[in-house]
């Protein structure tokens, strides 16, 4: 399947005329449809693969975005040496279906004097927020302008990075922005490692002591009372921050999925086990949807 690459607004416009999308948003007239969007930063692998089939099954049409925001990284992480892999990621938007690529620069996104953004508020403080400050404005202010700028009926993300989906998601409420967000579920490797394009940094010796993120998550969820859960799930961080090379633990939370407070011991229903740590030079997240029970 042949796909369509935007660099700027009226490659873009050009790009959405060509597929049938220049109307409003919505169920177009003469049956052109709707368009999904995916976003990325790139380096794309099968976990991305995941979501642009999704988007396939919610929309008539799917543009997938590749853009390394800059906003979204504190002054000492990786966005110099994230992986850019353009060609390749063109080639599995080919192959997954997707119409349309849209992949602007950075001045194309952001005037040289941005004064205005998105705060993501208290929710954007607390578990990830805490430890990356001002990393959840830069997601939802990049998020909200390729919305306008794409005009999606649908958005598709990834449960890997659960704060961010229910970011996206009250955000999308509060500011009454007309897209239904989706969330798609975490792709994992054999071995249980959750795909992430920053696995590509790590040693062999480094994921051998990564892949206690997923165990602590699995033996978390053999429980259903959180004292029990967290328990269990630090009896397996403790372990490799014995190995070589040590596990460096950020955080091991168990969260309310809408609010990312920590639930009280007696919460019922729905729950997020969500972890953070680094390996190396290399920082990992994952989490796993948990269901608490009633104590009988």
């Amino acid at each position: 399947m042949d796909v369509i690459v935007a660099a700027d607004r009226s490659e873009l416009l050009a790009a959405r005329a060509a597929l049938g999308l220049d109307g409003a948003p919505g169920r177009r007239a003469g049956g052109a449809g709707t368009l999904a969007l995916v976003p990325t930063m790139g380096a794309l692998h099968e976990g991305h693969r995941s979501l642009i089939r999704l988007a396939r099954e919610r929309a008539d049409h799917v543009a997938v975005s590749v853009f390394v925001n800059p906003l979204q990284f504190g002054p000492h992480e990786d966005f110099s040496r994230y992986p850019r892999t353009f060609d390749a990621d063109l080639e599995v938007c080919a192959a997954e279906g997707a119409g349309l690529v849209f992949a602007p620069a950075a001045d194309e996104i952001y005037l040289p004097d941005r004064q205005v953004g998105v705060s993501a508020g208290q929710m954007g403080t607390i578990v990830e927020g805490a430890f990356r400050p001002g990393h959840f404005d830069g997601v939802l202010t990049v998020v909200l302008k390729l919305f306008n700028l794409v005009r999606p009926d649908v958005a598709v993300f990834g449960q890997k990075d659960a704060q961010q989906l229910a970011m996206i998601r009250r955000m999308v409420a509060d500011l009454n922005v007309p897209v239904e967000v989706v969330g798609a579920p975490t792709v994992r490797e054999p071995d249980g490692l959750a795909l992430s394009s920053r696995n590509r940094y790590l040693s062999p010796a480094d994921r051998a002591t990564a892949v206690a993120l997923s165990r602590a998550l699995r033996e978390g969820a053999r429980h259903t009372r959180p004292k029990d859960i967290l328990h269990a799930a630090h009896a397996v961080l403790d372990e490799a921050a014995r190995a070589d090379p040590p596990l460096l633990l950020d955080y091991l939370s168990l969260v309310d999925p809408a609010t990312f407070t920590a639930v009280a011991e007696d919460h019922r229903g729905e729950a997020i086990l969500a972890v953070a740590a680094k390996v190396g030079t290399t920082r990992l997240i994952d989490n796993a949807v948990l269901t608490l029970s009633p104590v009988m």
